[in-house]
């Protein structure tokens, strides 16, 4: 499951607004912001995968481990 920090920190990777994620994930912007919250908020299992197909396809890799979670860029790619 992807995290409110993992999110922002690949959109830092990429030099993604939050605009530009919510239209390359297909999702509202509303949806993308309680994502990213830090309160928690509830949101749609079906909006976390969109935006972790984003990602991937932008070429971010999720890390999850007992030793903690991240991102790494490993191909940048660009998308139309």
């Amino acid at each position: 499951m992807i995290t409110a920090r993992q999110s922002r920190a690949a959109r830092a990777l990429l030099g993604w607004t939050q605009e530009t994620l919510a239209d390359r994930a297909r999702v509202s912007l509303t949806a993308l912001k309680r994502l990213e919250s830090e309160n928690g908020l509830e949101v749609y299992e079906s909006t976390r995968d969109e935006v972790r197909r984003a990602f991937e396809r932008g070429g971010i890799v999720f890390l999850n481990s007992d030793q903690g979670v991240g991102v790494i860029l490993v191909n940048e790619k660009t998308t139309s």
